[in-house]
């Protein structure tokens, strides 16, 4: 039941792993660079950003208002 493998064989398959695992890391890479890309991203979420920080900013200003004037 257990054939002989010829080692070369076995080369040849370990060679082919190594160029799959090599090729999977190089794809994580580029995966992680253009996620970890501070331009793209500030670009791609620019108007929810702004959105968000002037609806604060109105609150910020509206309580500040409310605690130095007198009602």
């Amino acid at each position: 039941m257990n054939a002989k493998v010829d080692p070369s064989e076995w080369e040849l398959r370990a060679l082919e792993q190594r160029k799959r695992l090599h090729e999977s890391v190089v794809a994580l890479k580029r995966h992680v660079r253009e996620k970890l890309d501070v331009k793209r991203t500030a670009r791609k979420y620019f108007v929810p950003a702004g959105g968000v920080i002037s609806l604060l900013s109105l609150l910020l200003g509206y309580s500040l208002t409310g605690i130095f004037t007198r009602h």
